[in-house]
């Protein structure tokens, strides 16, 4: 059997000299001297190998969402972007009436008046109670004269004209505080029914990272990442999944409609993001496999082994000699191959190309 130079990633051995056939045991193989010796040699080492790829990235909020005016009118103030927003705070005023934050999982999807019932009505009067307006109030289903009082002192407070009922365009649910990412229309702005008015997030802190579309094993949820954040700090994280490109607010355009946006959650929460500049971009570490502890050699040192059997080997430097071993060959990562077989040992003097 003769040994070749293994090619498409593995490094040519040209002028190595004369290799002979190679065995099973540490004995075999042929040996050579003085000027038949590799041209450089490295050593077999134990280590980890890790296989990566490292994306742009950019902080921002997770859950990014626009909300969208539910009537006609003129807004009279406009939101503030960057501000955070909690229960019974008003997002803008439309019409010089405030468009108010409350909470809950059930989006406004009707006027809310004496004689209804259902899901919507139970979450408004869990806002009112909570906001102290649920003085005789039971919390319940139903929308009866109760719930109509409680809804008139909140108006009243307000300043708002105290109807009782509560409709389409005054309050937008939403499950938490928020926080207002980017304003879409302006002071004296004419918005209608499903025009955008100011874009929302939740409070926690994310970065989001593109990645190419053959990238798909490394958007499953829970996958853990390494950010570089603007300032040089490295944070761990974990990727929580993926989000439409509309809701991304990356503003790479055309660019980013080719890949995958994926929202990594920043172990630590927002002590991790603090003091950090959102304009700046940062880095996303994706870690596609890793194997810890293995015997390792340059990619340059393993031989493709012709003949019969075939496979890799290694060319073992004992003092003014050499022999080749037969090795097994894993995972490669960063300029190094995983390598092991029954002659494999870590320490162990091997020869490559010359550099």
């Amino acid at each position: 059997m003769v040994v070749a130079a293994v090619t498409g990633g593995i490094a040519s051995f040209g002028g190595f000299g004369n290799l002979g056939g190679v065995g099973g045991g540490s004995g075999s193989g042929a040996s050579g001297k003085g000027g038949e010796l590799p041209p450089a040699t490295a050593t077999v080492i134990r280590t980890d190998l890790v296989r990566s790829k490292t994306v742009d990235g950019r902080l921002d909020f997770a859950q990014r969402r626009p909300v969208k005016s539910a009537v006609d009118g003129t807004v009279t103030v406009a939101a503030s972007e960057g501000r955070t927003l909690t229960m019974g705070q008003a997002l803008y005023e439309l019409n010089d009436k405030p468009v108010t934050l409350l909470y809950g999982p059930v989006p406004m999807f009707r006027e809310m008046k004496t004689g209804d019932r259902g899901s919507d009505v139970l979450q408004l009067e869990r806002n009112l109670r909570d906001l102290g307006y649920g003085a005789g109030l039971s919390v319940d289903t139903r929308y009866d004269g109760d719930t109509e009082a409680a809804v008139k002192r909140w108006q009243k407070s307000l300043n708002r004209e105290p109807t009782g009922r509560v409709g389409k365009g005054d309050v937008v649910f939403q499950p938490g505080q928020v926080k207002v990412v980017s304003v879409d229309a302006a002071l004296a702005d004419q918005v209608g029914p499903g025009e955008p008015v100011l874009t929302i997030a939740s409070t926690r802190p994310v970065v989001r990272a593109h990645l190419d579309q053959t990238d798909g094993a490394l958007t499953a949820a829970g996958t853990r990442v390494e950010v570089t954040l603007p300032s040089g700090k490295t944070v761990a994280g974990r990727v929580a999944g993926t989000v439409r490109h509309e809701e991304s607010g990356s503003g790479d355009g055309a660019a980013a409609q080719e890949g995958i946006v994926v929202e990594v959650v920043l172990d630590g929460g927002s002590r991790a993001a603090s003091g950090e500049d959102a304009k700046a971009p940062a880095s996303v570490k994706f870690v596609s496999e890793a194997r810890k502890g293995v015997l390792a050699v340059p990619v340059e040192a393993v031989l493709a082994l012709r003949g019969e059997n075939g496979g890799y080997g290694l060319q073992v430097v004992q003092g003014t000699t050499t022999r080749t071993i037969r090795v097994d060959t894993g995972m490669t990562a960063d300029g190094r191959i995983e390598v092991g077989g029954p002659d494999v040992r870590e320490g162990l003097k091997v020869g490559m190309a010359a550099s």
